[in-house]
C-alpha cells in the first residue's frame, strides 16, 4: 500500500473554526515562516492591550470603591461627626475634674505636677538650702519713717481733721467708721515724709466692722510670716497651697479670711472648717460686719491692710482667691526680698504701663463706670501726676494678683495709702499703686518682677461663681 503524506502549516493547526478540511491549493502553499522580530512585536502589542484592559478594569473598581464610601458617609455621617466629638467631650471632662479639688483639705498630686516644671524666672534654693534657711536679724530701719500712727475716732489722733465735719459717708466717697473720715488736705499732708507718720489706715472705730473672734485675734498676733487670702461673697473655692518646705509648715501662718455667705456655699458643698479652725493647712477666719457693700473693696482690707490684720508680722504674702500659692514662702522671701535688698515685691502688668490707659480698659471692660475712672485720672493729673510709663527703667503698672513684702513702717505707710486711694476712688487698686509709688517717694528699693515670675508663684484657677454683695 503506498502513503500520502501531507504537509500542514502551523497556522491551520490552531485553527479550530472549522472541522472540514481546508481546500487541497491551500495545503500546497508553501510554509510561512515570521521573523523573530514580528512575534515579539506582536507579544509586546498583546501585552500593552492586557495592561490598557487592566487598568480600565482598576480605574472601574476604584470609582466603585469611592461611591460606595460616599453613600456611606452620605447614610451616617451623623455617627461620623458625633464619636470624634463625644471622645473630645470625654478627654475635656477627664482634664477638668483631674484638677478639680474634691477635698479642700487635701493637696491634690495632680496639680503638685505644676511645681515640677522648670523654673525659668524663679530661682529658689534647692531643697535643703530651704530647710536651713534662716529669717534675718531684724535691723532698725533705714528709711526717713520710723514709726506709724493710725488715725482713730478713741485716741485723739485724728490730728488735723475737721471736727465739724459730719461722721457720715459722703455721696462722693466710700468713707465710713471703718475707714475715717479723711479729708482732702489730710490725703495731702499724708504723703509729707517726716520720722512719725499719722495716717488713715482703717480701723477707725470699734463700731466700723470687719470684727473677728478673740480666738482668731490671738492666733493673728502669733504670726510672723503669713500667706493669707481671702472669699467674700462665696464667689471662689479655697486652693490648698502646693511646694512648701518642713521648714515653712513650721514658721508660716496660712489664713483664709471668710464672710458668712462664704461659710454657707463652702459647707453646703461639704468644705466643712475642723475643730481647730482649719481646711487643709489653712487657719479659715470668718469675718463679722463687713463694712462694705462692694466686696471687692471688702477684699482690699486683708489684701493691702496684712500689717493691722497681723500687728506682730514681719514678712507676708498675699494670694488673690482665684489662684493657688505653689512654691516655699520663705523661697520666695529669699528669692525675691532677702536676695534683691527689696521691702516689697509685686508684678508688672502684663499688658499696660500707663494708668491712663489702664482706665480706658477699665471702662472698656465695665469694671468701673467711666464718672469714677474720669475722676480718679482727673484728681491725679491734678496732682501732676504725667503719662509715664515706666518707674526705675520698669513698668509703671502693676498686676497686685500676688504682693510679697517686708512689713516695715515705709512699707506700712504706703501700704495705708493705698487702702485710702481705693476707698476714695475705684476699687481698681492698679490705678492708684503707681500715683502712691511716685507721691511717697521715699519707697525706691521695690522688685517689680516680670509676668512670668508670677506665673511661677501660683496657678490662675479663676473664679468659680460671681460674687454676692453684701446688703447695703
Amino acid at each position: 500500500m503506498s502513503s500520502i503524506s501531507i504537509q500542514i502549516s502551523d497556522d491551520d493547526s490552531d485553527n479550530c473554526d472549522s472541522p472540514s478540511m481546508p481546500p487541497t491549493s491551500s495545503l500546497l502553499k508553501p510554509r510561512n515562516i515570521r521573523s523573530r522580530q514580528h512575534i515579539l512585536q506582536d507579544f509586546h502589542e498583546n501585552q500593552n492591550q492586557r495592561h490598557q484592559s487592566f487598568g480600565q478594569h482598576s480605574k472601574k473598581k476604584n470609582e466603585t470603591l469611592i461611591r460606595a464610601f460616599l453613600i456611606i458617609i452620605k447614610n451616617r455621617w451623623g455617627l461620623l461627626v458625633f464619636f470624634p466629638l463625644f471622645s473630645f467631650i470625654l478627654f475635656g471632662l477627664w482634664r477638668i475634674f483631674s484638677i478639680t479639688h474634691q477635698d479642700m483639705g487635701r493637696v491634690d498630686p495632680n496639680l503638685r505636677v505644676s511645681v515640677k516644671r522648670k523654673q525659668s524666672c524663679l530661682k529658689l534654693l534647692d531643697q535643703e538650702e530651704l530647710e536651713n534657711l534662716e529669717i534675718p536679724s531684724m535691723v532698725t530701719p533705714r528709711f526717713p519713717v520710723k514709726r506709724v500712727v493710725y488715725i482713730s475716732d478713741s485716741d485723739g489722733s485724728d490730728i488735723g481733721a475737721n471736727i465739724t465735719s459730719p461722721r457720715q459717708p459722703s455721696e462722693s466717697t466710700r468713707f465710713n467708721m471703718f475707714t475715717g473720715y479723711q479729708t482732702i488736705h489730710q490725703r495731702e499732708q499724708s504723703y509729707k515724709v517726716n520720722e512719725t507718720a499719722a495716717v488713715h489706715c482703717g480701723f477707725y472705730s470699734e463700731n466700723g466692722g470687719f470684727k473677728i473672734s478673740d480666738e482668731d485675734k490671738s492666733y493673728t498676733q502669733t504670726c510672723q510670716i503669713v500667706v493669707s487670702t481671702c472669699a467674700f461673697g462665696g464667689g471662689d473655692d479655697l486652693f490648698q497651697p502646693v511646694g512648701m518646705s518642713l521648714s515653712s509648715l513650721k514658721k508660716v501662718c496660712y489664713v483664709a479670711f471668710w464672710d458668712e455667705i462664704t461659710l454657707q456655699i463652702q459647707e453646703a458643698d461639704g468644705h466643712k472648717i475642723d475643730d481647730n479652725h482649719m481646711i487643709g493647712i489653712w487657719r479659715v477666719i470668718v469675718v463679722q460686719e463687713l463694712p462694705f457693700a462692694d466686696q471687692r473693696l471688702n477684699g482690699k482690707i486683708p489684701k493691702i491692710l496684712a500689717h493691722r490684720l497681723f500687728p506682730q508680722a514681719r514678712y507676708s504674702i498675699w494670694v488673690d482667691s482665684k489662684s493657688q500659692f505653689r512654691q516655699d514662702p520663705l523661697g520666695v522671701l529669699e528669692a525675691l526680698l532677702w536676695r534683691t535688698g527689696s521691702v516689697l515685691a509685686i508684678s508688672e502688668h502684663g499688658a499696660r504701663s500707663s494708668i491712663y490707659d489702664e482706665g480706658k480698659a477699665v471702662v472698656e471692660k465695665n469694671k468701673a463706670t467711666s464718672e469714677e475712672v474720669e475722676a480718679q485720672l482727673f484728681q491725679y493729673r491734678q496732682d501732676g501726676f504725667p503719662n509715664e510709663k515706666k518707674f526705675n527703667g520698669k513698668k509703671a503698672l502693676v498686676e497686685a494678683s500676688v504682693i510679697v513684702r517686708e512689713h516695715t513702717p515705709s512699707t506700712n505707710l504706703f501700704m495705708c495709702l493705698w487702702f485710702n486711694e481705693v476707698v476714695r476712688f475705684t476699687s481698681r487698686d492698679q490705678l492708684s499703686f503707681p500715683f502712691v509709688l511716685r507721691q511717697l517717694s521715699i519707697l525706691t528699693n521695690i522688685n517689680m518682677f516680670p509676668v512670668c515670675t508670677r506665673k511661677e508663684l501660683v496657678n490662675t484657677m479663676g473664679h468659680k461663681r460671681k460674687a454676692i454683695s453684701q446688703i447695703s
